[in-house]
């Protein structure tokens, strides 16, 4: 199977302007993104899809591969489906802009689930991590989801899920971690349906697989990075550097 990542990185992005071009160590985030995607060596290629000239010269002068966008998209998925459509490719890998501490392990796990004859019927996989810390837990920019016995997802949400009425019961909760794997059909598919009402809602694009009956395969992983979404994520983030 030939397999590619795809980096989707916007620059204004609405919580954290200019975010992907903030410096880590000596670094800016999205170069760490790509280097450590990358670094992995499971891609055929890595390539950086953007609607900013910054972010495009940051990779391409810096020995990367980027392409612009033609349209305007509202969610990343959008925008690498419009940079793969006429690329032969079996598996595209979507590694958010933001998620600097990119690790090969979790990605080969990920890109295991397509493979053998139960992978056959996986469509859309991705990547989830156990939050045990509370604020996390309550924080509405961390994507919680709720898994069935097969680790599918069931829901995404910024809120709490579980909710915990009953106190006698732990409940465990996973955080949603911004790394996709696609068919390539099933990305296209995507793009040409509107966008869900639920997706409308919290503002999380994965819920229109769920909302549109495509089943979603999560892989649970011990990855332990910081997504970039709020200054105080970068000052996390400066710490592990």
């Amino acid at each position: 199977m030939k397999t590619i990542a795809m980096i989707p990185a916007r620059y204004a992005a609405t919580r954290f302007p200019g975010k992907l071009m903030q410096v880590l160590g000596k670094k800016t985030v999205i170069r760490h993104t790509y280097d450590n995607t990358a670094a992995t060596g499971l891609f055929d290629e890595v390539i950086v899809v953007t609607d900013s000239d910054i972010i495009f010269r940051e990779i391409t002068e810096h020995g990367g591969k980027a392409k612009m966008s033609i349209r305007v998209h509202e969610s990343g998925s959008d925008r690498i489906a419009e940079a793969a459509a006429d690329m032969d490719v079996d598996i595209i890998v979507n590694v958010q802009g933001d998620e600097p501490f990119v690790q090969k392990d979790p990605l080969e796990k990920l890109l295991a689930v397509f493979r053998g004859e139960e992978g056959r019927a996986v469509q859309v996989g991705s990547l989830v991590q156990v939050l045990k810390e509370q604020k996390f837990i309550d924080d509405p920019n961390y994507v919680k989801v709720a898994l069935d016995k097969n680790n599918n997802a069931l829901f995404f949400s910024r809120s709490v899920i579980p909710y915990p009425r009953d106190i006698t019961v732990a409940p465990v909760y996973y955080e949603h971690i911004g790394v996709y794997a696609f068919r390539k059909n099933a990305l296209l598919q995507f793009t040409a349906w509107p966008v869900s009402p639920l997706e409308s809602v919290e503002k999380i694009e994965c819920l229109r697989y769920l909302e549109n009956g495509i089943p979603m395969k999560m892989v649970i992983t011990s990855y332990m990075g910081v997504e970039i979404d709020t200054p105080e994520d970068l000052e996390r983030a400066a710490k592990m550097v």
